[in-house]
């Protein structure tokens, strides 16, 4: 792309009008080369006793062809758990990091829709580390109740990003495209269904300029995507799109785009790696200083009263206290009714103070607990959860301590004051894989809220 191009998409990403696209082929290692999905494949294969060299796994497309592979002997409903745990042995790996051009992309605060196609929480995780993230997940199984759209309001909550998963995402409640079959599946139910449960979101899909960014489709999924987020035929030429893509100029999907793809131009000079790379370096050149400014917390107002006080493990259990803090919104708890803390460092002595305030004044605690939390010798957390001990009241609920392994074993956790929760006080564990409430936890949350609301009605 030359000078004047970059400069059309510079200028449309600073009007807020381009929204990115993300594919397979940003999940790299450190090298900025090897596939993420190469790992996740290459463990499911040895879970199930078997060796990824001895099978083709085409490059940033390994998943699909290891289920392709095991489905004959495995089903595909225990296949589904058996990439949803391989994914999370890879990710929350104590070495793991998270691939550079995830992270440049979720820098450019300009911004603030994303569509990500693989099932992985890493983007959303990347963009918590500087806002508020909420996640829309399109599954094929998830109740009409949990089942979700791009608020109408969203304008109104500045700060605000918004991640749709079109292919479902990898956590405990919902099921996420492990194969190109499901891939259809849930292309078909955006056709079918896409005007009841996402059209919110699909039509700033069509308002917007799209930026495609190693999405990695099947050349078939590649026609059907362009038009289901188009108004009009492709070959309308009503808004501009970019698709980074290094494909050859004789594949046919290219011919095509040349014929039909109207202002869809493609980008095939640089890999997917190379360009978030160029597009980072210049959105940092123009905004970085800007957007690296720190927070001034000091003048933020003390949350009191709040309804609820998530407390976790900054350095180990951060997507996990999201998602719970996206199950509270669920439940219609506002966000000033709910003490969230995203900072990724462990809090000076001014904030400590906040903390201590709001952990004395809100009505309900909510401790997440997990293997590696519990792992750590030292961490604040471990001071919020004294502090909610010496503020047990006996008069009434209070404490409510969540596990968020997939395991719920609640003998295993060992950390400070949690042997005197289970053993002394009595108080029973929840259960919220990787943030997930269960089934009990959901309707306890749901009680809790509306007991709160009665209170707040009563008085």
């Amino acid at each position: 792309m030359d000078e004047a191009g970059w400069n059309r998409l510079m200028d449309n990403i600073g009007r807020n009008n381009v929204v990115p696209i993300i594919g397979s082929r940003l999940l790299v290692g450190a090298d900025g080369q090897s596939s993420l999905q190469a790992q996740v494949a290459a463990r499911l294969m040895k879970n199930h006793g078997k060796k990824s060299e001895e099978i083709s796994l085409p490059p940033f497309r390994e998943i699909n062809e290891a289920v392709s592979q095991l489905k004959q002997e495995v089903e595909l409903v225990d296949l589904c758990n058996d990439v949803r745990r391989a994914i999370r042995e890879v990710i929350n790996a104590k070495d793991f990091t998270i691939p550079e051009p995830i992270t440049q992309l979720a820098a450019i605060a300009d911004f603030d829709l994303f569509v990500t196609l693989t099932p992985d929480d890493l983007l959303a995780r990347s963009l918590a580390q500087r806002c508020t993230v909420n996640e829309i997940i399109h599954s094929l199984n998830l109740t009409t109740s949990d089942r979700r759209d791009l608020l109408r309001d969203r304008d109104k909550k500045p700060g605000e990003v918004n991640i749709l998963y079109l292919f479902g995402k990898a956590h405990a409640k919902s099921s996420f495209a492990i194969h190109d079959e499901d891939v259809l599946e849930y292309a078909h139910k955006v056709i079918v269904d896409g005007h009841k449960t996402l059209n919110v979101f699909l039509g700033e899909l069509r308002n917007r300029s799209l930026l495609l960014i190693g999405c990695n489709f099947p050349e078939w999924l590649s026609r059907f995507f362009l038009r289901a987020t188009n108004d009009k035929r492709l070959l309308e030429k009503y808004r501009r799109s970019w698709l980074i893509e290094q494909l050859k100029p004789e594949e046919s999907f290219t011919c095509f785009l040349n014929n039909y793809g109207g202002g869809t131009e493609v980008l095939a000079d640089r890999s997917p790696v190379e360009f978030v790379a160029e597009l980072h370096r210049r959105w940092m050149a123009e905004h970085g200083a800007f957007a690296q400014e720190p927070e001034r917390r000091v003048e933020e107002p003390i949350p009191r009263g709040t309804m609820f006080f998530i407390s976790y493990s900054r350095q180990t259990d951060r997507a996990c206290a999201e998602a719970l803090y996206q199950a509270l919104r669920n439940l219609g708890v506002t966000e000033n009714e709910v003490w969230f803390d995203r900072d990724s460092i462990e809090p000076g002595q001014d904030y400590q103070r906040r903390i201590y305030d709001g952990i004395g004044s809100c009505q309900y605690f909510l401790p997440l607990l997990s293997r590696s939390c519990n792992s750590r010798k030292e961490a604040f957390v471990f001071k919020e959860w004294e502090r909610a001990e010496g503020r047990l009241p006996m008069n009434r609920e209070f404490l409510f301590p969540i596990i968020v392994d997939t395991d719920f074993k609640p003998d295993l956790y060992t950390a400070p004051v949690i042997p005197n929760w289970r053993d002394e006080r009595k108080i029973h564990f929840a259960h919220a894989p990787d943030g997930i409430p269960d089934a009990d936890l959901e309707k306890k949350l749901k009680r809790l809220v509306q007991e709160s609301r009665w209170e707040t009605m009563s008085t």
